[in-house]
């Protein structure tokens, strides 16, 4: 198939790679002309000049920083241009994590030029899309819109999931990372506060890896990026907090009570407010290395 890729950073770089390795090809865009240039040198696709250039595609992946940023380049970038001369029948494949109900708006607002939309993002980080074994949350409203869209995804991901109509993708992906943030900030805290009573947070973290407290970042994060101090995982601290905020949201239109959910918001959304969204967001372990009357000034000054 003829491919369009938009986005070439940390993830979408890797991803866009797999999809021209598996034979199709692939015309992609990135705001960064040098990125652009370098990635098209090293995979061998065709870099595009415009975002019209796309709609001669058969299917258009999207992995962009935010559903905003989706919609802006999907609807109104470049006077509209995607949309401009676009293959008729053309699917979307959005990656990014993206708010679900903005992703049905977008949906329905793509569905009036007859191009079709489904929401599809990863979990498993850089690694796993280096090595195309990514998990993939795919939504869709029609049957042949998912069966068109999972032979791509297969170039990019282990395992696809059918999580239902469009926007249930991107919901699930914001939950999964609430969880996945919520057991990060619960196991900075736990080697935070054994360092300090003299613990060696390495031996902490091999511990909990064969004990009740085994999680993803006791597994892969702690020990290369916090113990460490590599601070390296290439996921910035503002988009996960975006994440979180996303499945705020979700909670909150669900009419569904989430103490623990608001609590983890407001540490990852303090801890981006303090180092900058472009940080790491290992890096927020740094933020939360505070005395407890530290933080508790901190609060009243903010709230005040």
């Amino acid at each position: 198939m003829k491919i369009g890729f938009i986005g070439l950073g940390n993830m979408g770089g890797p991803m866009a790679a797999n999809v021209a390795r598996a034979g199709h090809e692939v015309l992609a865009y990135d705001a960064d002309a040098a990125r652009l240039a370098q990635f098209a040198a090293e995979t061998g696709a065709r870099a595009a000049a415009s975002l019209e250039e796309l709609g001669s595609c058969e299917a258009v992946i999207a992995m962009l920083p935010t559903g905003a940023v989706v919609r802006e380049v999907l609807l109104s970038a470049q006077d509209g241009g995607f949309l401009r001369n676009f293959h008729p029948d053309l699917l979307v494949i959005d990656m990014s994590s993206s708010e679900p109900v903005g992703t049905r708006e977008l949906g329905a607002e793509l569905a009036k030029h007859d191009v079709r939309l489904v929401d599809a993002p990863v979990s498993g980080g850089m690694a796993r899309a280096a090595d195309g074994t990514l998990a993939i949350m795919l939504g869709a409203d029609e049957e042949t819109d998912a069966r068109r869209a999972e032979p791509i995804l297969c170039t990019m991901g282990a395992r696809i999931f059918r999580t239902g109509p469009l926007g249930s993708g991107h919901a699930m992906k914001a939950l999964n990372n609430y969880v996945s943030a919520a057991s990060f900030a619960a196991t900075a805290e736990a080697l935070l506060t054994g360092r300090r009573f003299g613990l060696d947070p390495a031996v902490m973290v091999d511990i909990m890896n064969v004990s009740t407290g085994k999680n993803f970042h006791t597994e892969v994060v702690m020990k290369d990026h916090v113990v460490d101090r590599r601070f390296a995982t290439g996921f910035k601290i503002g988009l996960l907090t975006k994440d979180v905020r996303i499945a705020v949201d979700l909670a909150e239109a669900m009419d569904v009570e989430t103490p623990v959910l608001d609590l983890v918001y407001d540490r990852w959304k303090g801890a981006t407010d303090r180092l900058g969204a472009d940080r790491d967001n290992s890096e927020a372990v740094l933020s939360w290395d505070r005395s407890r009357a530290e933080a508790q000034a901190s609060r009243k000054a903010g709230a005040a």
